[in-house]
Parts: C-alpha cells; sequence; structure tokens
C-alpha cells in the first residue's frame, strides 16, 4: 500500500501533490484542533448541573426596583406561577432574542391557560447598569406591553443571591458576561419547578409545566440526557471606548481558519481537473 501511494504521489500533477502535502494536513490540523473544544462543554454542563439542582428549591423574598421607580418583591408575585427570566440590558444578541422569543411564547401561553394564570419577572442581573430606566427602556425597545410582566432591578448582592438559588450560572469578565440562557418557571410558592433552556425552545417546554402547576399535577422532570447540546454559555464584549456591551462574534471567527482551509481544497481540485481533463 505504502508503494502505491508513493507512486501514486510521484506521477500525481502538482495540483495534487498540493493537496496531498499542504492542504491535507491543514485539514488535519483544523479537525485537531476542532476536537480540542470540549472545555467548553465541560462549563455548560458544570451550568446545566447547577440549574437542574435548584429544581425543588425555595427562593428568598427578594426585594427589587421595577420599571417604575417603585419597590417589588417576589413575595408580591407569588399567589401563581411565575416565569423568572435573567438578562443584561447591553446584550444586543442572546438576551435580546430570547426576551422577544419569550414574549410570543407567553402570549401563546396566555392564549392557552388565561391572561392572568402566571406573571413573568425579567431581572437585570448587570447591577452596575441595568437601573429601572435601562429596565423600562429594555422592554419598550421589545414591544412588551403586559401589565403581568415586570422589569427589576436589584442591587449587585441581592441578584447574586437569587441568581444561586434559581441555579444562573453568571460569569463576569473583562470580555463581558458568559451566562446560560434559561427560563425558570417558579411554582406559586416561590420554589423552582422547571428550567426552560435556550435561546428559541418550543412552546410546550414552557407552557406544558405551567399547565401542570395550574392543574396541581406535578412538573415533569427533564431528563439530563441531551440537554448539554441545548445549553451554551454566551459572552458579549466590553468596549470600554463606547462604555457599553456589545455582541462578540468570536465564536463565529473561530470557524474562519476551516472554512479557509476547505476553500484551498475545493480551489486545488478544482485547478487539478483543469489540467488533468
Amino acid at each position: 500500500m505504502t508503494r502505491s501511494y508513493l507512486a501514486a504521489a510521484a506521477s500525481a500533477t502538482p495540483w495534487v501533490r498540493v493537496l496531498r502535502g499542504v492542504v491535507l494536513p491543514l485539514l488535519l490540523v483544523a479537525s485537531v484542533g476542532g476536537a480540542t473544544q470540549p472545555a467548553g462543554n465541560e462549563v455548560d454542563a458544570a451550568a446545566l448541573r447547577a440549574s437542574q439542582a435548584a429544581v425543588g428549591r425555595e427562593t428568598g423574598d427578594h426585594q427589587f426596583i421595577d420599571q417604575h421607580g417603585k419597590p417589588l418583591s417576589l413575595a408580591d408575585l407569588r399567589g401563581r406561577p411565575l416565569l423568572l427570566s435573567l438578562v443584561f440590558t447591553n446584550c444586543v444578541s442572546v438576551c435580546s432574542g430570547q426576551t422577544l422569543h419569550l414574549r410570543e411564547v407567553t402570549r401563546i401561553a396566555r392564549e392557552a391557560l388565561g391572561a392572568r394564570s402566571f406573571a413573568v419577572l425579567t431581572v437585570g442581573f448587570d447591577s452596575a447598569h441595568d437601573r429601572p430606566d435601562r429596565m423600562l427602556a429594555y422592554g419598550i425597545d421589545r414591544g412588551i406591553d403586559d401589565p403581568d410582566w415586570h422589569f427589576a432591578s436589584a442591587d449587585a448582592a441581592t441578584v447574586r443571591r437569587l441568581t444561586d438559588e434559581v441555579g444562573f450560572t453568571w460569569l463576569p469578565s473583562p470580555r463581558g458576561f458568559d451566562h446560560i440562557t434559561q427560563v425558570t418557571i417558579l411554582d406559586a410558592n416561590g420554589t423552582v419547578a422547571q428550567q426552560v433552556y435556550g435561546q428559541a425552545f418550543s412552546p410546550p417546554d414552557l407552557i406544558e409545566p405551567l399547565k401542570a402547576l395550574l392543574l396541581g399535577r406535578p412538573v415533569e422532570r427533564t431528563s439530563l440526557q441531551g440537554l448539554i447540546e441545548r445549553v451554551r454559555l454566551y459572552c458579549s464584549v466590553y468596549d470600554p471606548v463606547a462604555g457599553r456591551y456589545r455582541a462578540d462574534y468570536s465564536m463565529f471567527a473561530a470557524a474562519i481558519p476551516a472554512l479557509l482551509v476547505f476553500g484551498m481544497v475545493a480551489v486545488a481540485l478544482i485547478l487539478a481537473g483543469r489540467r488533468n481533463p
């Protein structure tokens, strides 16, 4: 097999030799590089475990300031299920997309379960920036006009206690924040009943647990199997010049070398085909 390979290599056209000698090793490097990425999955798995460990945990009576500058506590929202979403207002990609999706699913849920059957609370976890005026603008900019949807902010200690209780992983860093995308469903007593993951989850993922709570039935626990693929920590970047966060597209930039390699392969094959009709 080695002799036949060497013979074929010797008789190959220059472009084919380029393909074998340069492009294929680059492809190997790209594939090996891709194989070194599971560290991110390990972080995602840890975030998922923390999130799932919060199911069944009671939340405290945390004190917030709502979007109108008025005091608001979790106790004020008890007596019916509550959807809790944690965002930071400078996140213009993942947080915004999830909020817009939650708006549409909330509309479907209200039609199915009743207009006042549950409440929604969006809390800004970037306490240094997510003040009441920012939370008000965040809701308005996303077209949310719902009397049972509250936008709130709190001090850093309250945010940390709340996020720990509901298993919400967020990591401040020089790049901004990495955070899990989840909506936490609290029952009427403020206990974590279910976690819903992803930026664009399926409506039944949220509506069925709500229905179970309203009917007094146990909420079916989601299996850990396969959930890791639906949970990601996303990041944004703080721009000190602009004084705000911007989207971090490094996850897409990481794919550019592989795309360039495959482009080189395509060019080499085309040119080799032209030289050897």
